[in-house]
């Protein structure tokens, strides 16, 4: 167990892992939208503004 521990594949399956555990959460959206709502329907939504013309 040990040596499977210091092995090359295991050492380079956890950095994979931690590299795209990092890259996760580093690519999240920061908008305000839904997340099922692409960005080109929030944008065509009407503000509330709008429903008063």
């Amino acid at each position: 167990m040990l040596a499977f521990l210091k092995s090359d594949l295991f050492l380079r399956f956890m950095g994979g892992f931690a590299i795209g555990a990092i890259g996760v959460f580093v690519l999240q959206p920061n908008s305000d939208a839904p997340p099922l709502t692409s960005p080109a329907m929030a944008a065509s939504a009407p503000a509330a503004g709008d429903a008063a013309r």
